[in-house]
């Protein structure tokens, strides 16, 4: 710490006026936020390894010559064990998406969005990094090749798999390992691998932008093992959705930077990087967790042999005795999949009729609407003017959906169709031969039926849904009328229907065929 001290002086022309310690991670490096007496702030780093300290600053130092969001290294000391590097603050991605994390991987729009956002950044630095960089400066090999691959998986054997007890043959998963090995590196791989690219070690600043830190273990390789890296970081439980959105914006922007191979071998690549990465990250759990008593490693075993479990679904790996043998593992009794209890109807569900809609169990118990369960749902369609205002809802309920129909060809400019209405055949004839007010339906009825099908199994009993246009009289009872008898068609549930203008008003039975849709 002293020196340290000593190299902030030299560089700032005066000591610290504050120095705090910052939590600790999985390495051994040790990071101080340090203070000036203006309250600038820099960050200083005490390693153990000079030759990883050199790898981070020469890669720092050319990264931020190509204008990549890293960390400035400030000053080295002369044993290069010590030194000082830009505070790019204290929120990692891995803070920013705590909500999401905590909810089970449920991920709100913002917290998708930060996620989207780096991981359309990182074939900037994979690609562009790798562009003019001394590969020999990496630490501690230049390159993924075999030996590295083979090093992780006996890493997985000897610090997880042993440490499960579970009997296997050793010659037979050694030859399994060769040849996942020679897959793994089957390609020409130029890119810059960060190889620990995870939330942790991503930075926001104040607008949501990500900045790179811990790319010290980097060295060239393929480009799939840092999305697999991400994507199916243990902890982060992200949905198949999710990853595959990420997947896809990842694809489109390493297309920015480089040519790709066509989407279906993309996938294919990706899948075994996943596998090995999940292997590779068991490996460090058991070795930081079982040997080193670290919580947190010990806690991120089950989401991580999940991951095994569902990637092992996939069924397209050609290395039997492996895939066997982790099966085999999965289900091991301390590993077994921990079931949610069959949750009662008052505790997680809400019944309508034949329909179930199951709460998510970290919600807790629904409290319900007074207007829940009663039913049956009756829909109540009005055609107005918009000259006389938008109808009143007699349910009490404070009305629904208000369609304006104006942006559509109207009849009632021809004089062949001004005594007539959007019931008549001549105004129902122009209207569809015209299209726009189809293209128009079609976006309601989409709308309609979520939400018809939603209130049917919440028990609900009035939904009004209102078209208008200028005289009420052309295309809003068209479109009022349709919409009516495709809610009845389709639903079979009662349809009130009321031309406010034309003083016509008609219901539409219940039909034997009740919800039949739902």
């Amino acid at each position: 710490m002293e020196k340290l001290l000593q190299l902030y002086a030299q560089w700032a022309g005066q000591e610290p006026a504050r120095v705090e310690k910052l939590p600790g991670a999985g390495s051994n490096r040790v990071y101080y936020r340090m203070w000036s007496g203006s309250g600038a702030t820099v960050v200083g780093v005490v390693g153990t390894s000079r030759d990883e300290n050199h790898a981070f600053v020469y890669l720092s130092n050319h990264f931020a010559s190509r204008k990549l969001p890293v960390p400035s290294v400030l000053a080295v000391s002369a044993d290069e064990l010590r030194y000082l590097q830009t505070d790019l603050g204290s929120l990692s991605l891995y803070d920013a998406l705590a909500g999401g994390r905590n909810a089970g991987g449920r991920y709100n729009v913002h917290e998708r969005e930060l996620l989207a956002r780096t991981i359309r950044e990182l074939p900037n630095i994979q690609i562009r990094g790798a562009r003019g960089l001394d590969f020999s400066n990496c630490y501690p090999q230049p390159e993924f090749d075999r030996n590295s691959v083979l090093f992780d998986l006996n890493y997985f054997k000897y610090c997880f798999l042993k440490a499960t007890e579970l009997d296997f043959h050793e010659l037979k998963l050694e030859a399994s390992f060769h040849l996942f090995a020679k897959e793994l590196t089957a390609e020409r791989a130029d890119a810059f691998l960060y190889r620990d690219f995870q939330a942790r070690n991503v930075m926001l600043d104040g607008s949501g932008n990500p900045y790179f830190i811990d790319f010290q273990g980097g060295r060239k390789g393929p480009y799939y093992y840092d999305l697999a890296s991400f994507l199916w970081q243990a902890s982060a439980r992200y949905s198949h959705k999710l990853r595959r959105e990420l997947v896809y914006a990842y694809y489109e922007s390493l297309r920015n930077y480089t040519e790709v191979p066509p989407v279906r071998h993309f996938v294919e690549r990706l899948s075994q990087f996943v596998l090995f990465r999940t292997l590779q990250v068991l490996g460090a759990y058991g070795f930081r967790g079982y040997f080193e008593q670290k919580r947190h490693f010990i806690e991120s075993i089950p989401p991580a042999i999940q991951n095994l479990r569902e990637l092992l679904q996939l069924d397209c790996f050609p290395y039997p005795y492996l895939m066997e043998l982790l099966r085999r593992v999965t289900e091991l009794p301390r590993f077994a999949r921990i079931e949610q209890p069959a949750a009662s109807r008052a505790d997680g569900y809400r019944v309508a009729g034949d329909s179930v809609c199951q709460a998510h169990p970290q919600d807790g118990p629904a409290t319900f609407s007074k207007y829940d369960g009663k039913g049956p749902l009756v829909v109540r369609v009005y055609s107005f003017s918009y000259r006389k205002g938008i109808p009143d809802d007699e349910s009490g309920n404070g009305g629904g959906y208000v369609f304006d129909c104006r942006g559509t060809h109207n009849p009632g400019r021809y004089e062949p169709y001004k005594l007539l209405t959007g019931l008549d055949e001549p105004v129902i004839r122009f209207l569809e031969d015209d299209g726009e007010i189809l293209t128009f339906l079609d976006s309601v009825y989409r709308l309609a039926d979520a939400h018809v099908r939603r209130y049917i199994q919440r028990g609900f009993t009035s939904l009004m849904f209102c078209f208008g246009c200028t005289g009420g009289q052309h295309r809003s009872v068209y479109s009022a009328q349709h919409l009516a008898e495709h809610i009845h068609r389709k639903f079979g549930i009662e349809v009130r229907i009321e031309h406010r203008e034309q003083g016509i008003r008609q219901v539409l039975e219940a039909s034997d065929q009740h919800q039949q849709d739902v």
